[in-house]
Parts: C-alpha cells; sequence; structure tokens
C-alpha cells in the first residue's frame, strides 16, 4: 500500500520509510495493537490518537522522535488493528496506553503524547495512573465539551454508518477530517486515509467501530483539575475547539502551573496539518521537562 505521494517531502519519505514494530498486547480481553519505535532503554513516549483514528497517525511524527526516545503508539479498542468492546470508555482506554507501554518494555515512567479525544485519555491517565507517569501533553483536546470526532459520531452521519466503497482509491477519495478544515499537506492526508481502511466483502471500509462514539465523558473536568502529574497543553493557532475561554478554562483546572503553547498555523488536526511544528514543540518540552522540577500547583498546595 502506497504511504507517500510524488510531492511528499523528503522528511517524510524517510520517516515514513522507518518501519516500525508491530506487535499485540491482551488488555482486559481485547487484543491492542500498537506500533514500537527506537531503544527500549531511552525514556518511554506513548502517542495516542484521536476518534476513528489509529496509531499511524503517528507514523510521521515517531521516527524524528525516537533518537531520543523508546516510542510506542497504541491503536485504541474500536480503531485500527485493535480488537472491539461493547463498551468503551476513556478510563479503559487509558489502560490500554499503560498496557502497551508496560509491554513495549519501556524503562521507567513514560510521557503520553493525546490529540483531540487522545488527550482526554492521556488526561485519565494522568489521574488514574500519574504516579507511573513522567508527565503529559494534551493537544488540541477541549475540556469543557465534547471532542469534535464524539460530537460528529453522536449527532452527525459522517461515522455512524461507514459505508464500503468498491476499490481503494474511491474509500480514500472519501475520507475526510471533522471538524473539516484545510489540507495543507495532502501526502499526510493520504497516508493516514490509506491505513484507516481495509478490505471486506465487497471492497474497502473504515476501521473503526461506530460505537466508540457511544460513550460515558462526564468527569474529564474533574480528572484534569486532579492530574498527578506534570501536563501541557498544545493547541492549534486556528483551532475552533480550544478556543479562549475553553484555554481559560483548562487554565484554571490546572491551577496556572501547566504551560499552554499555540503551534502556529495549525487548525484541530496539528498532527497533520503542522507536524514539523509540532515536533519541534515536542522537542521543547520533553527536554525542558528532563532538567526540571515539575511546579505545585495553586491547588495542590492548598490541598497539602
Amino acid at each position: 500500500m502506497p504511504v507517500s505521494g510524488p510531492d511528499a517531502p523528503e522528511w517524510f519519505t524517510r520517516a515514513v520509510a522507518t518501519e516500525p514494530e508491530d506487535r499485540v498486547v491482551r488488555v482486559k480481553g481485547c487484543d491492542i495493537h500498537y506500533l514500537r519505535w527506537g531503544d527500549p532503554t531511552k525514556p518511554g513516549l506513548a502517542l495516542v490518537h484521536g476518534g476513528a483514528a489509529h496509531a499511524h497517525w503517528w507514523s510521521f511524527i515517531a521516527p524524528q522522535l525516537s533518537a531520543d526516545y523508546h516510542v510506542v503508539a497504541p491503536d485504541l479498542s474500536g480503531h485500527g488493528d485493535s480488537g472491539r468492546r461493547p463498551v468503551y470508555a476513556p478510563e479503559t482506554w487509558a489502560d490500554e496506553v499503560m498496557a502497551t507501554v508496560a509491554d513495549a518494555g519501556t524503562v521507567g515512567p513514560p510521557i503520553l503524547v493525546g490529540h483531540s479525544m487522545g488527550g482526554m485519555v492521556t488526561i485519565a491517565a494522568a489521574n488514574l495512573h500519574g504516579e507511573k507517569l513522567a508527565g503529559g501533553v494534551v493537544v488540541d483536546s477541549p475540556v469543557r465539551r465534547p471532542d469534535p470526532e464524539s460530537e460528529e459520531g453522536e449527532r452527525g452521519t459522517m461515522f455512524r454508518n461507514p459505508k464500503t466503497y468498491a476499490d481503494l482509491e474511491e474509500a480514500v477519495a472519501h475520507f475526510h477530517l471533522q471538524p473539516p478544515q484545510p489540507t495543507t499537506n495532502p501526502y499526510v492526508k493520504d497516508l493516514v486515509a490509506r491505513r484507516s481502511l481495509k478490505a471486506v466483502d465487497g471492497g474497502w471500509t473504515w476501521k473503526f467501530d461506530p460505537k466508540v462514539f457511544v460513550r460515558h465523558r462526564a468527569g474529564i473536568d474533574d480528572y484534569l483539575s486532579d492530574v498527578r502529574c506534570r501536563i501541557a497543553v498544545f493547541k492549534g493557532q486556528y483551532s475552533d475547539l480550544v478556543t479562549p475561554d475553553v484555554q481559560e478554562y483548562m487554565d484554571e483546572l490546572l491551577g496556572r502551573s501547566s504551560p499552554i503553547v499555540e503551534i502556529p498555523e495549525a487548525y484541530h488536526h496539528v498532527p497533520l496539518d503542522q507536524p514539523l511544528a509540532l515536533i519541534a514543540a515536542l522537542r521543547a518540552i520533553l527536554a525542558d521537562w528532563e532538567h526540571t522540577v515539575p511546579r505545585t500547583s495553586p491547588r495542590a498546595r492548598l490541598q497539602t
């Protein structure tokens, strides 16, 4: 299956040519597929995709980080090449992320990076498993209202009844981002579209389970206000989800003790439209975290 077009830049072609190791771990009765790059003795870094996405949303980003980190990227249950469950919850997905990190042989507490719905999973993990984490980076995940994929899945039609297409190229042509945004890197979009599909009787259809959007999301606010590891918030400059009021609310929940970083020229789907800027921001925050002590939030000081 092609993974880059003729217009793809050299950095992208080189990155996707770096083949990860495919692995599977069983978590609570469900097979969870994940990708692994780098040396297991390096610090751990787990990359968590958004709703209706999959691990290959990170396959052109992970190799840029694998020289310094042992990188894993899971397909959350109901996504990609992982199994399906009767019901889904951020807490279960958080357990899956922690299980993939452990199965990969990561040494020491890892850092989680989650985009959109994956950011909600990162927040849940930072609360439930924070003592086992070195930190979490939440990428354009709006705490206060549903993540955009779930909002569309519950109220719209885009994800509700996945269609079957006669051939792969027709299916790729029907791939759309939610929420919609300009396509600045068509070669990236082509890669994630092709990796989003599977062959079935009669043609090609999407890998995700439509039921992943039928889930209980209450309590993310409480999780964010009581995270047990350091957190950074990244947002796209043009995101219409992490708006100034949402950013202010998240900053308040975090006790105004966590960095909030704006990725220039990015919309909601930061890993797709500004991958190099995201990589640079991640490198900067991770390098800082290697040499600094977490700041105690005002909320935590009041509770002690």
